[in-house]
């Protein structure tokens, strides 16, 4: 097996709901001894041997946020609840990739909106939820409350061969993991070979994006050098508002689109101020995203479907999407 195949053989292919993608992960180790190298040598690093699965990521649902420029508030977070509910094939696993909450300096409106919060999230039929805050979240008391009602800001936890690591760039109250962090997950990772799937979620991009408009995170490259000698890098934030895949090295990143609105691209030249709603179409820019496997290393092809009404509630655009089989 070359190093083309080693670095390729997850396959994620799927559906995107609203703020982020349904990622099927699938291992493509092939026929053989090489395949079966690989495979040995991931369940025993993991103790679990590499099995294909779904996963969502969602983000920024911003719940207590109102008025323009969105006048929906949690609408786009409830539909797409009901989106993940109404897959033929259930994900295992939800990752919030922070800003679950709007902020604000009341601490028990701060409390409020986090218990709303877990009331929509709780409708969704899947028991496997896990979260990262974002700064909305987090900034201004350390992460306090946030731990208090969903747990550690920064954890890591294995899935049917895939390692996830949960990082926390908000809580120092400027975007950074910090050195306790990263050396908590030089730690963590210390266990696993250069083959072992990583698959890392956080708030903050962990390169400079944008840094004038604070898409960043200052030791984003620390954090990348401790993951730089693995060969299967999946980097998923939010914070952006906006889709957005790069690949830096051997890792892919990709930015998951808000749940509440949108801000233009950077690239573009301009302000940095949420996109206006549309009356006439109130999901703009909180769409659906298909990925599919390129059959290689690199980014999956990414084709986008608006999310509307009709889309929604009739038998084309999203219902075709899925229909069993779907994600074949």
């Amino acid at each position: 097996m070359n190093n083309s195949d080693r670095r390729s053989f997850l396959k994620i292919a799927g559906i995107s709901i609203g703020a982020g993608a349904l990622y099927r992960v699938a291992p493509l180790l092939g026929a053989g001894k090489a395949g079966a190298a690989v495979s040995d040598a991931l369940k025993r690093s993991n103790g679990e041997a590499l099995r294909p699965f779904s996963f969502v990521q969602l983000s920024d649902t911003h719940v207590g946020f109102e008025g323009p420029p969105d006048p929906l508030g949690t609408r786009a977070f409830e539909r797409a609840v009901e989106t993940i509910n109404a897959l033929p094939e259930p994900p295992e696993l939800i990752l919030f990739t922070g800003d679950l909450t709007h902020d604000t300096e009341n601490p028990g409106e701060h409390a409020a909106r986090l218990k709303r919060f877990r009331q929509i999230a709780g409708g969704l039929r899947v028991q496997n939820i896990r979260c990262v805050p974002g700064e909305h979240d987090a900034a201004l008391d350390g992460g306090a409350l946030f731990r208090e009602q969903l747990g550690p800001t920064s954890y890591s936890f294995d899935h049917r061969g895939v390692h996830f690591v949960a990082l926390d760039n908000v809580s120092l109250g400027k975007p950074e993991v910090g050195a306790a962090q990263r050396a908590w997950l030089e730690k963590d990772l210390a266990r696993f070979g250069s083959r072992a799937p990583i698959v890392v979620f956080t708030h903050r991009p962990l390169f400079d994006l944008k840094p004038e408009w604070e898409w960043f995170t200052d030791d984003g490259n620390d954090v990348m050098n401790l993951l730089a000698r693995f060969e299967n890098v999946t980097v998923l934030y939010g914070h952006i508002h906006r889709e957005e895949h790069r690949t830096i090295g051997r890792a892919g990143h990709h930015g998951a689109r808000s749940l509440v609105f949108a801000f233009p691209d950077p690239a573009s030249g301009a302000e940095k101020k949420p996109l206006p709603f549309q009356k006439d179409r109130p999901f703009a820019n909180l769409g659906i995203r298909t990925l599919t496997s390129t059959g290689g290393p690199g980014a999956p092809g990414i084709d986008d479907v608006e999310l509307s009404t009709a889309e929604f509630a009739g038998t084309n655009g999203i219902q075709q999407l899925l229909k069993k089989g779907a994600f074949a």
